[in-house]
């Protein structure tokens, strides 16, 4: 009977650790530039998305 191949397991587990660690900075990376662009963006209804609606209003903020 053959013996495991510890080494052989142990850079597999590796691999995949980095390979999932890769993963989640680039989806991070993704949601980070898309929340960038997102402010320039008008709404529907002419509005910035970055504006809020007592601006608009005229509304006293304290």
């Amino acid at each position: 009977m053959a013996s495991p191949n510890y080494s052989f397991a142990k850079r597999q587990r590796e691999l995949a650790k980095k390979k999932k660690k890769e993963d989640k900075l680039s989806r991070k990376a993704e949601k980070r530039s898309s929340a960038d662009g997102e402010e320039g963006f008008a709404d529907d209804d002419g509005q910035s998305a970055g504006q809020d609606d007592a601006a608009d209003t005229g509304g006293d903020q304290l």
